[in-house]
């Protein structure tokens, strides 16, 4: 009798470490290697950013701008192109293999880099990572959203932002040597070639997801997957909803692009494409950036020591959105955290643009900032990467999420252009002004447009979509 009264109590007040850890366990280990996967695409992506002073002084173009932030940013040409291949190609092979096939350029990229002699082979280096960061920053989510019980989807969807924060602190951890030893650079990049191998040796032992195994015609192998990642309770209904999807809307394999033109796909990709504007135009990359300039006005004068500050808080948000996301929804958590960004802009903007003690400004600058960065580790960050394949037919998804993930790269790009004139010319206060405007009109935004896909299945999401289209609205 005691332990059923203690039963409900402990189910209403599970603490965060409870539901980790129960995930471990319902999820028997196999589905973490996708967090290693995530760790493995910021850490290639972030590693250039510490060590390029050196790089430009060996390989002779210290002092040229333009070049130095051309070799930080190259990678974002060949995710651009990653991303907009990574849907058919997902499509033929499945995502089990094409993370493999995927590893080939990230690997050779970061070896190439590690090699250099000249900017054309760092640039090439560089161009063959963002080659596979854009491919895989597109199936992370769809693999997770296929793969995932209904349940626990958006928690395990979580795992794209958490592995985020984590290469950002391993990226850091590996570049604080370069700061002394100016050789350390080639070092960094053999070991950022490492996390490669271990992916492509992981995904041989994960499994594929039971959605496109259908599709194929593979339906013992299906059958299989879904009784040892879901249960032997949910064979026969989830293959029963799968090939009822197909069988209405026909599969991914004859798809062409033209059909994101056509309704419900278009209302889709219209969704995920404007999501990913609204949360780089929202600001993060260059709150990122601005950040080191900010705790430097209170005497941190490292950018090691600051950009940990920045990954901790992040990681504390994207560990607050695992706990809430499954809980709260993805639609509330999008909204509250656009709000609660906008907010973190204005407070900044009052610390700068009104007289108020020095000490004051600057403590409200940093309280901003960490605001700001942790409400976006909470929705912004996480949901928009899961929603969007959520709501994505069974037939488009790798094609709605290669245009979502390629307006992403777009826009992040022209952020990091363009963000330091902007501050030049209107000052810093007016930019983050604008920020947070941006942040306002991305919480009605996913307010009017976006619907709740808490726990329902991706196949009742999409027939509720296919056959009610004006319920995205609601």
């Amino acid at each position: 009798m005691r332990n059923r009264r203690f039963r409900p109590w402990r189910k209403r007040n599970r603490p965060l470490i409870w539901v980790g850890y129960r995930l471990f366990l319902t999820y028997r280990l196999r589905q973490w290697r996708i967090f290693s996967s995530v760790i493995t695409l910021v850490v290639y992506c972030r590693v250039m950013n510490g060590p390029i002073v050196s790089i430009a002084r060996e390989l002779g173009f210290e002092g040229n701008s333009i070049l130095e932030g051309l070799v930080v940013s190259i990678f974002i040409a060949g995710a651009f192109i990653g991303s907009i291949s990574s849907g058919p190609l997902a499509d033929k092979l499945g995502c089990r293999y094409t993370f493999q096939i995927v590893t080939v350029p990230l690997v050779l990229g970061a070896l190439l880099s590690a090699q250099a002699h000249s900017l054309d082979e760092i640039l090439c280096g560089r161009f063959l990572v963002g080659l596979g960061i854009g491919v895989n920053t597109v199936l992370v989510p769809i693999y997770i959203s296929e793969v995932a019980p209904t349940k626990y989807r958006g928690s395990l969807g979580t795992l794209c932002q958490i592995g985020t924060c984590i290469g950002i602190i391993v990226s850091l951890l590996l570049g604080i040597p370069a700061e002394d030893d100016p050789n350390w650079w080639r070092t960094m990049l053999y070991v950022a070639s490492m996390p490669g191998f271990l992916l492509a040796l992981g995904m041989q032992f994960a499994v594929e997801s039971p959605r496109w195994l259908c599709k194929v015609g593979r339906l013992n192998d299906a059958k299989s997957v879904i009784k040892d990642i879901w249960g032997e309770s949910e064979v026969s209904k989830a293959v029963e909803d799968f090939q009822s999807v197909i069988k209405n809307d026909g599969t991914d394999l004859d798809s062409g692009w033209s059909e994101l033109l056509d309704k419900p796909h278009s209302r889709v990709a219209f969704i995920g494409g404007a999501l990913f504007l609204l949360q780089q135009f929202a600001g993060i990359n260059g709150v990122l950036y601005f950040s080191s300039l900010t705790f430097r006005d209170v005497g941190i004068t490292s950018s090691a020591l600051a950009s940990l500050y920045v990954g901790l808080t992040n990681f504390a948000g994207a560990l607050c959105a695992s706990y809430l996301i499954d809980k709260e929804g993805r639609k509330k958590l999008l909204i509250g955290s656009y709000v609660g960004m906008a907010a973190s802009m204005f407070l900044i903007v009052y610390s700068v643009g009104f007289p108020l003690d020095e000490d004051l400004s600057h403590n409200l600058s940093i309280l901003g900032t960490f605001m700001y960065i942790f409400t976006f580790a909470v929705g912004a960050g996480p949901v928009t990467g899961l929603i969007i394949p959520e709501l994505s037919s069974n037939r488009t998804r790798g094609k709605i999420m290669g245009f979502s993930f390629s307006v992403h790269w777009v826009c992040n790009f022209l952020v990091g252009l363009f963000f330091l004139d902007m501050v030049e010319k209107f000052g810093i206060g007016s930019v983050y002004a604008g920020f947070g405007i941006v942040s306002l009109l991305a919480a009605a935004f996913a307010y009017y447009f976006t619907v709740e896909t808490k726990g329902r299945s991706l196949e009742e999401i999409e027939v509720s979509l296919s056959s009610d289209i004006s319920s995205v609205g609601d």
